[in-house]
């Protein structure tokens, strides 16, 4: 319970960052495949896709078990998600995949992460401009 609480946490911080700057954001039904929040222009004329990813601390970010089965084109990840501070970075799906880490248990499933040194860059920490005017 507590980590859907966090997800929770973090997306609909992600939703009131994205609504300040401007976009119209609706989030989707939770733990369905694909995009947790839509973020709209007021005219519609764009409409991004976008995967939330919420931790309660700066872990690695679980990817699955296939880089192929990723969707969505912009990824935000929120740390410290049930906290006052949350931190959140702004990445493409592209950047993503390019910085995933391959692991493999003893039974030999292979599963894919996302190391904190590869999202806590500077470039990606509360990058909201990356996503373009709504």
């Amino acid at each position: 319970m507590r980590h859907q609480l966090t997800g929770n946490a973090g997306m609909y911080h992600v939703a009131r960052e994205l609504s300040r700057r401007g976009w119209h954001v609706m989030p989707t039904v939770r733990n369905a495949r694909g995009a947790d929040l839509y973020a709209a222009s007021e005219d519609e004329a764009r409409v991004l896709p976008i995967q939330s990813k919420a931790l309660s601390k700066r872990n690695p970010v679980p990817l699955g078990g296939s880089l192929d089965t990723l969707r969505s084109e912009w990824w935000i990840i929120t740390i410290n998600a049930n906290t006052d501070m949350p931190t959140c970075f702004v990445m493409t799906l592209a950047e993503v995949k390019d910085a995933a880490h391959r692991g493999q248990n003893e039974a030999g499933k292979v599963s894919y992460w996302l190391q904190p040194k590869h999202y806590d860059q500077l470039e990606y920490r509360d990058a909201w401009h990356r996503l373009g005017e709504p």
